[in-house]
C-alpha cells in the first residue's frame, strides 16, 4: 500500500513562525518538519525555501476572498 502524506490545511490557529501572525503558507521540508509563514515573511523567504520543500501549502489567496457581509 503508498500512502501519501499531505500537510493539513492552515487554521486560523496557525501562527507564522517570524512574527506570530496568521500562517498562510505551510513548507514542508524533507525531513518532515515544517514551518509556518504570513503572506509578508513568505513573500521575504520564498526563494530560498521553494527549492528546498518537499511540500508547500499556500492559502494565501484566502487573503483576497471578499467576507460575506451579514444580514442587518
Amino acid at each position: 500500500m503508498n500512502a501519501t502524506m499531505t500537510a493539513p490545511a492552515l487554521a486560523a490557529t496557525d501562527r507564522c513562525d517570524r512574527c506570530n501572525a496568521q500562517a498562510y503558507v505551510r513548507v514542508v521540508l524533507p525531513g518532515g518538519s515544517d514551518l509556518l509563514f504570513c503572506s509578508h515573511h513568505w513573500n521575504d523567504h520564498e526563494g530560498v525555501l521553494r527549492p528546498q520543500a518537499a511540500e508547500v501549502v499556500d492559502e494565501t489567496h484566502r487573503l483576497l476572498t471578499p467576507i460575506a457581509s451579514s444580514p442587518e
